[in-house]
């Protein structure tokens, strides 16, 4: 049991449950609770935006792919920091201007609202679902190596705080969790790098090159060896990385949050210098621990492993940096961020299941803000426990790569649906179902029977799809089925039948 540690942890725990009691004392209405009134600052939803990107796949799982992979680990971290600019040019400001709550509010402004909520809730759920994932087996490695309990009991912990956050505090809550966690994150990285830095007197060329000599693969560690092995694989996954962002629920929903669009579109640049910046510095962390970690008993095994899983590269490498306060003060930051991003993804779930299927699904809008509290507090502890079993059935999958995944099915459903309303006035409403549901349901079959769960999740030899992850094919598919649908609805105007929607 490391006492500094503990210490560091029931200090966040006590922190951000302080935040709670404050903003459930200022949680009101509806507004308050999915959007925080509307009263966020662009510099606060920077860092908040920050907050919600910078997760434990951030943190914990970049820093074990590059560990382990050099280079190829390292494109994760270019392909999340493309993806938010690419939020701000076609989404942020737009996404204000319309002044809802959720990404089905949007979606159904111009077409057939019942269906098109219900298939916004149901793809945003899926989406959820997998960050979650991602997020609580992060959580239950942390929590099991260093307080020695068991994985099961670590991921359930971290589940009941997610729930209290969401209950009782609602967006103000997850807000300010988040840009606390975002501070803490880029002073305990900063703190990281320069120990590493240190070590090899301030020269970056020096840890590269000493890694180059170091790692198995020699100088293959620090080219990107993946893409000529697998080249359709690798642009897909970049293709999830970059539109992925776009199509995440609870990163949209942080664009409601601010008083205009103006500053919906400075939180983005605010969030974006936070975000490349922290990135930056994972390469110093990841190609710095290959160096450091090599042959130390302590985070090596005798199988040649890392103590705890991948996902412990950075833990180890902050205990062997600076010992156990320095061990202690990471692994509360990886603890909060963890913390934060769960409570901002479960929000966003109980949002889905409570404004857009219960109030405007199945109630038709006539419902007082009250009850529809209540119907999302409710939803918060289903997804909660929902979370709690998925993180523990996904035990020691990396979290970097789990969220990949999510990017994966976000820009094959969420995305194509959200751009084409935005942006295309030819969109109907089948056009977008079909479009959407084809793009959602071919991710899912596709990642199901790829390497990430068939071979890995369900133990077969080799996967019945080379393809990982799948957005090569589904994302295509999602906009042109779009395409094709809407057309026909539109053509078939003539002959007597009316599109589902006007657009």
């Amino acid at each position: 049991m490391n006492t500094v540690a503990i210490t560091c942890f029931i200090a966040i725990v006590l922190l951000s449950l302080a935040i709670t009691w404050w903003a459930a004392r200022h949680t009101k209405g509806t507004s308050d609770f999915y959007a925080a009134g509307g009263n966020i600052t662009s510099l606060q939803n920077g860092l908040a935006l920050a907050g919600d990107a910078l997760s434990a796949g951030a943190f914990l799982g970049l820093t074990g792919l590059i560990f382990t992979s050099g280079f190829d680990g390292y494109i994760y971290a270019i392909g999340y920091s493309t993806g938010m600019p690419i939020v701000v040019f076609l989404l942020a400001e737009r996404l204000r201007r319309l002044g809802k709550f959720t990404f089905s509010d949007v979606v159904s402004l111009n077409l057939e609202e019942t269906p098109m909520r219900i298939f916004g809730a149901v793809a945003s759920l899926v989406v959820i679902a997998f960050y979650l994932i991602a997020q609580l087996a992060g959580a239950g490695a942390l929590i099991e190596l260093l307080f020695g309990i068991s994985f099961k009991a670590a991921v359930a912990l971290v589940g009941v705080l997610m729930i209290c956050y969401v209950m009782f505090g609602g967006m103000m809550a997850t807000t300010w969790v988040q840009i606390v966690k975002a501070c803490l994150m880029l002073v305990g990285g900063a703190v990281i790098a320069g120990l590493v830095l240190q070590r090899f007197g301030f020269d970056i060329s020096a840890i590269l090159k000493t890694a180059a000599q170091t790692h198995p693969k020699g100088a293959g560690v620090l080219a990107p060896a993946a893409a000529s092995h697998a080249p359709f694989s690798a642009l897909s996954l970049a293709l999830a990385l970059m539109f992925g962002t776009a199509g995440l629920p609870h990163i949209l929903m942080r664009f409601f949050t601010v008083p205009d669009a103006r500053a919906a579109r400075n939180s983005v640049v605010w969030g974006t210098a936070f975000i490349s910046t922290f990135y930056a510095a994972t390469a110093i962390f990841g190609f710095g621990a290959i160096v450091i970690l090599a042959g130390d008993p302590s985070a090596i095994g005798a199988d040649g492993k890392v103590l705890g899983g991948v996902n412990m590269v950075a833990i180890h490498l902050s205990r062997i940096l600076g010992g156990n306060v320095m061990l202690g003060l990471v692994s509360a930051v990886a603890f909060a961020t963890i913390l934060a991003v769960v409570a901002g993804l479960t929000l966003a779930g109980a949002s889905a299941v409570s404004h857009d299927l219960y109030a405007r699904v199945v109630l038709k809008g006539h419902v007082d803000d009250q009850r529809e509290l209540k119907i999302s507090r409710i939803a918060t502890v289903v997804l909660g426990l929902l979370a709690i079993a998925l993180g523990i059935a996904f035990e020691g999958q990396n979290v970097a790569y789990m969220i990949s995944l999510a990017f994966a099915i976000a820009c094959s459903s969420t995305f194509p649906v959200l751009l084409l309303s935005i942006y295309w006035r030819g969109l109907t409403t089948r056009g977008a179902i079909a479009g959407g549901s084809a793009g959602l349901l071919a991710a899912l079959v596709l990642t199901v029977l790829g390497p990430s769960m068939w071979v890995k999740v369900f133990g077969f030899a080799a996967p019945m799809v080379s393809l990982d992850p799948p957005t090569l094919i589904s994302m295509p598919l999602a906009f042109l089925t779009c395409w094709l649908v809407s057309r026909a609805d539109r053509q078939g105007l003539g002959a007597g039948r009316m599109p589902a929607a006007a657009a």
